[in-house]
């Protein structure tokens, strides 16, 4: 890492967490780290003298056509003073090596990320492990999509200026960044603690969907296809389908190094995703953030309330 170039890390958040520390702690005197916040009565922005020495606050204020993690991501590329970035996110443990391990990634492969595991913490979250496992893991590794949760880049590997036009006019930062930059998703998870009400699942469920559909339609009728089958499967064959489905997860989960035992769960999560999907495709609004989103087209999102 010590040849590796000055680097601007940028994180979204609200409030100073542990991930953060792990962040500021692997900075060089010559990197920077950028924590982007929506509003100076923010509880991170009203602590700003707790804050580590390493960390720059910056304010993004409120989105305008755009989510507010979309607004924070724009925001912090325009204040970014490196060429070398990094985007990452606050709900993940960021072990001692992680930016180390990055730059040496990139320096092999180019821009690179790794990707997500969602642990549930709530009864629907918890049985939708293995739907995600699918297409939040399996599919982001297969496809080659960037997580901005951990993804490494520099500015000469994309078109910054069209990139931040289109960001301020569509939602999933790491969907429009996906059609943007040829990434190499690495082989590495990192375990994402979703959930905590059946309402915030149900909200995530319908934003995770309508990515899908925005950013990949073809991809989300493919998916739909798929998912009939499988649980027509299920209902015709339900012993073999509930062994098939079961080694088949299972195989997944061990391909990237997770031991859950919500692999067992494979055959509801596969009946329960018809009509969850049914209905975040209906869906006309969603919550994230405390912030409700009307997204009629990838380019077309007004913050209702």
């Amino acid at each position: 890492m010590d040849g590796a170039p000055p680097t601007s890390v940028l994180l979204p958040t609200t409030n100073w967490t542990s991930a953060c520390e792990d962040v500021a702690d692997q900075l060089r005197a010559t990197d920077e780290f950028l924590v982007i916040c929506d509003d100076s009565t923010d509880s991170i922005a009203t602590h700003v003298d707790d804050l580590s020495e390493k960390v720059r606050l910056v304010v993004a204020g409120e989105p305008t056509g755009c989510s507010g993690k979309a607004n924070a991501i724009a925001t912090g590329m325009k204040a970014a003073r490196h060429d070398r970035i990094v985007w990452t996110d606050d709900d993940f443990h960021h072990p001692s090596d992680w930016l180390t391990s990055l730059h040496a990634d990139y320096d092999r492969h180019g821009p690179v990320s790794e990707l997500p595991f969602f642990v549930g913490h709530d009864p629907l979250s918890v049985l939708l492990e293995p739907i995600y496992a699918l297409g939040g893991t399996l599919g982001v590794y297969t496809s080659d999509k960037a997580w901005a949760g951990a993804v490494m880049f520099e500015r000469d590997d994309l078109d910054v200026d069209a990139f931040l036009s289109d960001l301020r006019q569509t939602v999933s930062d790491d969907g429009l960044l996906s059609e943007y930059l040829e990434v190499t998703p690495l082989r590495r998870v990192r375990r994402v603690e979703i959930g905590g009400t059946i309402r915030e699942t149900l909200e995530r469920h319908v934003r995770f969907t309508q990515i899908v559909r925005q950013h990949d339609l073809p991809g989300i009728v493919s998916m739909g296809f798929v998912t009939l089958l499988l649980a027509m499967f299920c209902l015709l064959v339900p012993a073999y389908a509930f062994g098939g489905t079961t080694i088949f997860i299972a195989g997944v989960y061990a391909f990237f190094g997770v031991r859950r035992w919500t692999a067992l769960l494979a055959y509801p999560a596969i009946l329960a995703q018809v009509p969850l999907m049914t209905y975040a495709l209906a869906r006309r609004t969603f919550v994230w953030g405390g912030r409700r989103y009307r997204w009629e087209s990838k380019f077309d999102v007004t913050v209702v309330d």
